[in-house]
């Protein structure tokens, strides 16, 4: 592939697409749409590696969201957890 056509292929990313904040969003919601634009991106599992070995603070990395140099499965929303669920 040529250096021309890699650049192409590299502005083409969702992570290049899109606003950066939304890799370091606060809502949950915001977060869980970085992650699923991740997916089916050939530089995921070297992007989440790169960002365990440099032990990024937090931020959606390779599809997975990194929060003190760990992957966790979801963002919590701001606040106290409810004591009692909330019906439905």
């Amino acid at each position: 592939m040529s250096a021309t056509n890699r650049r192409h292929a590299l502005e083409d990313l969702a992570c290049r697409r899109f606003d950066a904040e939304l890799w370091f969003a606060e809502s949950p919601e915001d977060v869980e749409l970085a992650k699923s634009l991740c997916t089916g991106c050939p530089l995921a599992n070297a992007c989440l590696a790169g960002a365990l070995e440099r032990n990024e603070p937090w931020g959606v990395w390779g599809g997975q969201l990194v929060l003190a140099g760990t992957v966790v499965p979801r963002k919590r929303p701001r606040g106290r957890p409810r004591k009692h669920p909330v019906a439905a």
